[in-house]
C-alpha cells in the first residue's frame, strides 16, 4: 500500500508535466543536429566495423580448425562405437560360455532318453528359450546332442535323421578343432543372407564333446550396430575377417566396388600401422576408420567410410552463412545507425520538450544544462508531495500491520517483510516482537444500565484502542495497536532483542485494566503471548494469543492470561456438565413453557459461572446444548434449517462471549421460534398430551405407575396414548420410563453417598430387580458404575 502511495506522487509529477506538453513548442534545431551526428557516427562504428571483422575471423576459424576438429571428432566417435560393438560380442561369448559349463549340459545328457524323460527334455527347452530371450543379438539358439539317439532342440525337441543335411552340417562343426568359434551359417529365417553364428562344443572344456550349442546372430541387430559406424548418407560400414571375407555390411549383402577398394586401402594402411586415412574414390573424399575386434578363434576387422562433405557440411554452410550475414549486417548498419540514432535521441528530445513547457532555449544552454535546471524544480515539487504522503503514513502502517497479522503476507520472505517495515519507519534490526490481545466484556450489563446501546461495540472498541495506544507508548518505544472493531484489539510490541520486559508488561496490563474500568466501565481480559525475533512469526503470535482468550474464566471479572504460564499449567480441575438442567430446558420447550425454559437456561449458565468454567468450556457446553435442542426439534418433526431459515446457528453462538447475551440468544433465536411454530401445527394438541404424560412420568417415576395411570391423568384412553407416545417420542411407555429411572439412578450413584438399596427404592425398583436391570442397560453393576465414575 505504501509503494502505491509513493507511485501516486510520481504519477502526479508526470501528470503535471504532461499538461505542460499539450501547449507545444519549437525544436532546438542547432543542438539537435550536433548531438544527432555524434550519435549516428558512434552507432555506425559500434555496429558495422566490428561485425565485419568478427565475420572474417569466424570464417577463418570455422573453415579451418573447426572442420579438422569435426573430422577428428568423427574418428573418435567411430572408435568408441566400435568398442561398444566389441563389448556386446564379448558379452555374447561370455554368456554362451557360462551356459556351456552349466551342470544341466554335462555328460549325463548323452545317455538320456529324451523321448521318455520328459522332465529333462522340458527343462532343456525352457533353458534354451531363456537363453534366446536374454540377449537381443541372439536370433535363434540350437542345441544338438549326439547321444544314443541324435536329437535337436530349436529350442523345441526334434529327432534328427542321420542322413539329413542338419546332421551332416553338425558333424562337420563337431570335427573342427576349436571348442568355440565363429562361422557363417545358412539363415533359419526367410532372409537370404547367411547368419553370423557362434558355435560352442559341450560340455565346456571336455576333450570329447558330444553336444553342440549354436547361436544364430540376428542379422537386423548386426546391421543396426554397423549403421552406428556410418551415421551419414553415402557411407559404408562392414565387418570382415583377416582373409577379406565379409561377415556383415550395411549394404545389400553383396560386395560393392567401394568395399573392394576399401579392402585394398585397409590392407595397405595396416602395413603402415595406420587406423584412419582419407581416400579419394569416384570424385568423393572419404574419411575411413578401421580397427580390429578380437574374437574367440578369429580376428575381425571393422571398416567405416563416411564422405567428408557429409561430415563438414554443417560447418561449411555455417561459415558461408556468417560471411553473408556479416556483409548484410554492414549494409544494414548504415540504415539502422540512422534509425537508432533517431530513436536514441528521441527520449532526450522528448524530455527537453517536457521540461521547457514550450519556452524556447536562450541559445547558450545545451540540453543537459536545461534538464538539470528543470529537474531541480521538479525535485522541489516531489519533496512537497513526499511531505503530504508522510501525513498518510500512519494509515498505511495500520493497513500493512493488519495484513501481516491476518496472514495475508505469508508468501513474503523474512527479508522482504523486514524491508517493507523499514520503508514504513519501523526498527527491525536486532528486535524481538511480543503480542498482547485485549478483549472487553460487560457489554450486556452496560446495555441494561443504559450506558451503551446495541451497535456501540465499534465505538467502544475505538475508544479503548486509543487508551491502549496512549498508555503503551508511555512505556515502550515502539508499539502498534490493531483495532478489530468487535470489542477486541491487538497490541504489537517491538523491543530490543534479549531485553526482559515481563515486569513492564505486567505493569502495563494492570494500568490498562484500571483505566478501561474507570473510563469505559468495561471488564478487561488481557492475554500475553510469547516472544519471537522473526517477523514471519507475528501472524502465529497473534493467533496463539487470541486463542489464549478462550481460557479466560466466564465469570465477569478482569483477567490476565500468560500464554507461557498457561502451557506449563497442565492441571485442570474440570467441571460437571449440567445434564439435569439440559433435560429441564428440553422438557420446558416440549410443554410450551417459555418462561420456565428461560429460567432453566439462566440456571444452566449460572452453574457454569459458579464453577468458574473457562470460555472454551462454556462454548463447548452451550454448543452441546444447542445440539441437544436441535435434536429435540427434529424429534418434534421440524427441520431446524427451515425453521431458522438456514442460518448457521453454531457460528452465531460461537462468537458470543457473555452469559447474558448467550441466554437472550437461546431464548430469542431457538426456543421462542420453536414454540411459535409448534403452536401453529395441526397435531400440536396431541403432542401437548404426550408432553403432559412425560411431565407426569418425570414427577412420579419413583412410584409404581402404569400406562393406565398415565392415561387417566391425561384424560385419554390407553390405546391412543400408547400409539401416540411411540409416534411422538420414538419410544414406548415402558422404555421411556425405564430409561428415565436409569438416568436418575446414575445421577444418584455419581453425586450421592446413598446405599444401592435406597437408590433402587427412590427410582421405583426392588433391590434385586434393580441390579439385574441396571447391568442389562449399562453393562456393569451399580457398584461398579459408581466406582468407575468417581475414578474418572
Amino acid at each position: 500500500m505504501f509503494n502505491n502511495q509513493m507511485g501516486g506522487g510520481e504519477d502526479e509529477v508526470i501528470r503535471r508535466l504532461g499538461a505542460r506538453l499539450k501547449a507545444g513548442f519549437p525544436l532546438m534545431n542547432g543542438s539537435r543536429r550536433m548531438h544527432y551526428r555524434k550519435i549516428w557516427a558512434i552507432i555506425l562504428l559500434i555496429t558495422g566495423i566490428p561485425g565485419l571483422i568478427t565475420g572474417l575471423l569466424i570464417y577463418w576459424f570455422v573453415g579451418g580448425r573447426i572442420e579438422n576438429e569435426m573430422v577428428s571428432l568423427h574418428k573418435n566417435q567411430i572408435v568408441r562405437r566400435a568398442e561398444s560393438i566389441n563389448s556386446q560380442f564379448d558379452n555374447l561369448e561370455l554368456f554362451l560360455s557360462h551356459w556351456a559349463f552349466d551342470p544341466k549340459f554335462d555328460f549325463a545328457l548323452k545317455e538320456v532318453d529324451f523321448y521318455r524323460n520328459f522332465q529333462v527334455t522340458n527343462d532343456i527347452s525352457k533353458t534354451l528359450v531363456i537363453m534366446q530371450g536374454s540377449l537381443p543379438l541372439i536370433d535363434n539358439i540350437e542345441f544338438y546332442v549326439n547321444g544314443s539317439i541324435p536329437v535337436l532342440f530349436r529350442p523345441n525337441f526334434n529327432r534328427m535323421d542321420p542322413d539329413s543335411i542338419d546332421w551332416l552340417n553338425t558333424m562337420e562343426l563337431m570335427r573342427k578343432g576349436s571348442s568355440v568359434y565363429w562361422t557363417l551359417m545358412p539363415s533359419l529365417t526367410s532372409s537370404g543372407n547367411p547368419d553370423l553364428t557362434i558355435v560352442h562344443k559341450m560340455p565346456g572344456g571336455a576333450s570329447e564333446p558330444f553336444a553342440l550349442l549354436r547361436a544364430h546372430i540376428n542379422h537386423d541387430q548386426v546391421l543396426n550396430l554397423l549403421k552406428t559406424l556410418t551415421p551419414y548418407e553415402g557411407g559404408e560400414a562392414f565387418l570382415m575377417q583377416e582373409d577379406g571375407t565379409v561377415l556383415a555390411s550395411t549394404g545389400s549383402g553383396e560386395t560393392t566396388p567401394l568395399m573392394e577398394v576399401l579392402k585394398k586401402y585397409v590392407k595397405t594402411s595396416k602395413g603402415k600401422n595406420q587406423t584412419s586415412f582419407l581416400m579419394e574414390w569416384d570424385h568423393i573424399t572419404y574419411s575411413v576408420s578401421f580397427g580390429g575386434l578380437d574374437r574367440i578363434g578369429a580376428q575381425w576387422i571393422y571398416v567405416s567410410a563416411a564422405p567428408i562433405n557429409a561430415i563438414t557440411k554443417p560447418v561449411v554452410f555455417l561459415s558461408k552463412l556468417i560471411i553473408m550475414i556479416s556483409c548484410t549486417g554492414l549494409l544494414l548498419a548504415l540504415l539502422l545507425a540512422s534509425i537508432a540514432s533517431r530513436k536514441i535521441y528521441s527520449p532526450l528530445d522528448r524530455l527537453v520538450r517536457l521540461l521547457t513547457s514550450g519556452t524556447p532555449s536562450n541559445g547558450r544552454e545545451d540540453e543537459f544544462t536545461l534538464i538539470e535546471r528543470e529537474w531541480q524544480h521538479l525535485t522541489r515539487e516531489r519533496l512537497a508531495l513526499q511531505r503530504k504522503l508522510q501525513n498518510q503514513l500512519p494509515q498505511v502502517q495500520q493497513g500493512f500491520l493488519y495484513q501481516l497479522t491476518q496472514g495475508y503476507l505469508s508468501s513474503y520472505s523474512e527479508e522482504e517483510l523486514r524491508e517493507r517495515m523499514r520503508q514504513y519507519g519501523w526498527m527491525v534490526d536486532e528486535r524481538s516482537y511480543r503480542v498482547l490481545f485485549i478483549q472487553l466484556t460487560g457489554m450486556a450489563h452496560a446495555g441494561r444500565t443504559g450506558r451503551y446501546s446495541l451497535g456501540d461495540e465499534g465505538l467502544v472498541t475505538f475508544a479503548a484502542a486509543n487508551v491502549v495506544e496512549e498508555m503503551a507508548r508511555e512505556q515502550f518505544e515502539e508499539c502498534h495497536v490493531i483495532n478489530f472493531h468487535d470489542l477486541t484489539m491487538g497490541l504489537l510490541l517491538s523491543i530490543p532483542s534479549g531485553e526482559d520486559i515481563y515486569s513492564d508488561i505486567d505493569e502495563l496490563g494492570n494500568t490498562l485494566i484500571q483505566a478501561i474500568n474507570r473510563i469505559l466501565k468495561m471488564k478487561v481480559t488481557l492475554s500475553v503471548g510469547r516472544i519471537s525475533e522473526q517477523v514471519k512469526q507475528i501472524p502465529l503470535l497473534f493467533e496463539e494469543t487470541k486463542l489464549a482468550l478462550s481460557f479466560r474464566s466466564i465469570y465477569d471479572e478482569n483477567q490476565i492470561i500468560d500464554l507461557e504460564a498457561l502451557k506449563s499449567n497442565v492441571q485442570d480441575p474440570g467441571f460437571q456438565y449440567p445434564f439435569t438442567l439440559e433435560r429441564e430446558i428440553i422438557q420446558a420447550m416440549r410443554t410450551g413453557k417459555l418462561d420456565e425454559a428461560e429460567q432453566q437456561v439462566q440456571a444452566f449458565l449460572e452453574v457454569l459461572v459458579l464453577e468458574r468454567a473457562k470460555e472454551l468450556d462454556v462454548q463447548t457446553c452451550v454448543l452441546n446444548l444447542l445440539g441437544s435442542l436441535e435434536h429435540t426439534i427434529m424429534q418434534a418433526g421440524l427441520n431446524p434449517n427451515q425453521l431458522f431459515k438456514s442460518v448457521n446457528r453454531f457460528e452465531q453462538l460461537s462468537v458470543i462471549r457473555e452469559p447474558e447475551q448467550i441466554k437472550r440468544w437461546f431464548v430469542d433465536k431457538i426456543i421462542h421460534p420453536f414454540m411459535a411454530e409448534m403452536e401453529h401445527r395441526s397435531d400440536y394438541k396431541l403432542k401437548k398430551v404426550i408432553e403432559q404424560a412425560m411431565t407426569f412420568i418425570n414427577a412420579n417415576y419413583m412410584r409404581d405407575i402404569s400406562l393406565d395411570d398415565c392415561a387417566e391423568h391425561c384424560t385419554t384412553n390407553v390405546f391412543v396414548l400408547s400409539r401416540t407416545f411411540k409416534q411422538v417420542s420414538g419410544k414406548n411407555f415402558i422404555d421411556y420410563l425405564t430409561e428415565l429411572r436409569m438416568s436418575k439412578a446414575k445421577d444418584l450413584l455419581r453425586e450421592s453417598e446413598q446405599r444401592i438399596n435406597d437408590i433402587a427404592e427412590q427410582v421405583g425398583y426392588q433391590h434385586s430387580y434393580f441390579n439385574r436391570l441396571f447391568k442389562k442397560y449399562e453393562g456393569v453393576t451399580p457398584s461398579q458404575y459408581r466406582e468407575t465414575s468417581r475414578n474418572a
